[in-house]
């Protein structure tokens, strides 16, 4: 199981840095034209700090899977971690918007991956929670 902890590091830290390019993506310059200059700075701060936390996550994994899994501090970071990718997957079906996605290839496919991405991320912490 430590080497699900490594390929999860990876994947994260690939996660966090994907945040890069939300910005130019998402076309925000001009989505966001219309928002106050606080929402604005609201999304891009809490976009940083998503993907900071993310990007931690991934790093913790990488560097200290065998504590992760060896103690009882570990298990309960573990079981965090769990809880707050099963409340990601909850989110990807259940507040976004299916419309976002739905007869659309490339965004279904994208929906499709980041589910099992999730799923992944879950039952892997909790599994290894326990």
């Amino acid at each position: 199981m430590y080497i699900h902890l490594k390929i999860i590091g990876v994947l994260l830290i690939a996660l966090a840095l994907i945040h890069i390019v939300f910005p130019k993506y998402f076309n925000w310059k001009k989505e966001l034209k219309s928002l106050s200059l606080i929402n604005k700075q609201i999304m891009t701060v809490h976009t940083f700090f998503i993907a900071f936390t993310v990007f931690l996550m991934g790093l913790l994994c990488l560097t200290s899977s065998t504590e992760l899994i060896e103690t009882h501090l570990g298990k309960k970071i573990l079981l965090g971690l769990g809880i707050f990718w099963v409340v990601r997957l909850f989110v990807q079906f259940f507040v976004y918007s299916s419309d976002l996605w739905r007869g659309k290839k490339i965004e279904t496919l994208i929906h499709i991956l980041f589910s099992i991405l999730w799923i992944y991320f879950s039952a892997i912490f909790l599994t290894l929670s326990f």
